[in-house]
């Protein structure tokens, strides 16, 4: 009896500091997709920073941006005096998280793949990581059925995905990309089924794909100076989703990472391409 006394004392003391170790930590999230499911799972107490792609859900942009994902930077890190770093896996440059580690910081990756599946798997990843993996698996148990009810039969319908960032010139996505995968479990067809990752738009290949419907995500519409002017681009006045001005726009973490909403825009997309066919 003393001893199991003993051992259920220490088991407790071992327990309180666990939970003292973790009100202490001090988070940084890199990834847009990473700091939503963080959010999602309510984990984001320890959260002292994130990077620029972070911006759902609204309240996050409170919180110091150590910048673009894809140029970190290791003083701006370090200066924000974290305990923990947990970015996706597609972070750069690698130099940086490893000199975070040099510097005893605790970095966590996170997996980056373009399915549904994998987005069950970086939902648990990220559970794990946070000390929640009951509401992970409640979390991604509600994502799969938000993607199980969208309807997928097939659909004769062309769809272009247009990517517009300030400064660049407007790009199609084609295969390998998030708007693919997501054109393609509607049952629709990619108009830019021959490119690969985002190519510029030409006039050429923008009649000659004669998209029926366009999908845009938020902040490349906000980078139009009005929405009227999508229909300016090159050609696009010239095919079938230009002629009836056929548009919808999506969330930018579900497009470019497979974001937890993916669902909800996918039963969006769908409906407009079913319109197109009545």
């Amino acid at each position: 009896m003393p001893f199991i006394r003993f051992f259920c004392f220490l088991t407790a003391c071992f327990a309180i500091s666990t939970t003292v170790q973790a009100k202490n930590e001090r988070v940084i999230s890199i990834g847009g997709d990473v700091t939503e499911i963080i959010y999602a799972l309510n984990a984001e107490q320890n959260l002292i920073g994130r990077d620029s792609t972070s911006l759902n859900p609204p309240q996050v942009k409170t919180l110091p941006d150590i910048g673009y994902m894809r140029q970190l930077n290791t003083e701006g890190i370090l200066a924000l005096k974290p305990t923990k770093v947990i970015a996706s896996e597609v972070s750069q440059p690698s130099i940086v998280l490893e000199q975070l580690k040099s510097a005893g910081i605790q970095v966590e990756l996170v997996p980056l793949k373009y399915s549904p599946e994998s987005v069950v798997e970086k939902i648990k990843r990220i559970g794990d990581i946070v000390g929640k993996p009951q509401q992970a698996a409640t979390l991604a148990d509600k994502f799969t059925q938000e993607i199980n009810a969208v309807n997928k039969s097939p659909l004769d319908v062309n769809i272009l995905f247009i990517l517009n960032r300030a400064g660049i010139h407007q790009m199609a996505a084609g295969k390998g990309t998030v708007a693919d995968t997501a054109i393609r479990l509607i049952g629709a067809k990619n108009a830019m089924k021959d490119a690969v990752r985002f190519a510029p738009i030409s006039q050429e290949g923008i009649i000659s794909a004669n998209p029926d419907l366009i999908v845009l995500s938020h902040l490349s519409l906000e980078n139009f100076k009005s929405p009227d002017e999508i229909w300016t681009l090159p050609g696009l006045a010239h095919t079938n989703a230009g002629k009836h001005k056929r548009l919808v726009v999506v969330d930018d973490i579900a497009f470019l990472a497979f974001g937890l909403t993916m669902g909800q825009e996918l039963q969006k997309m769908r409906t407009a391409a079913e319109q197109v066919v009545k």
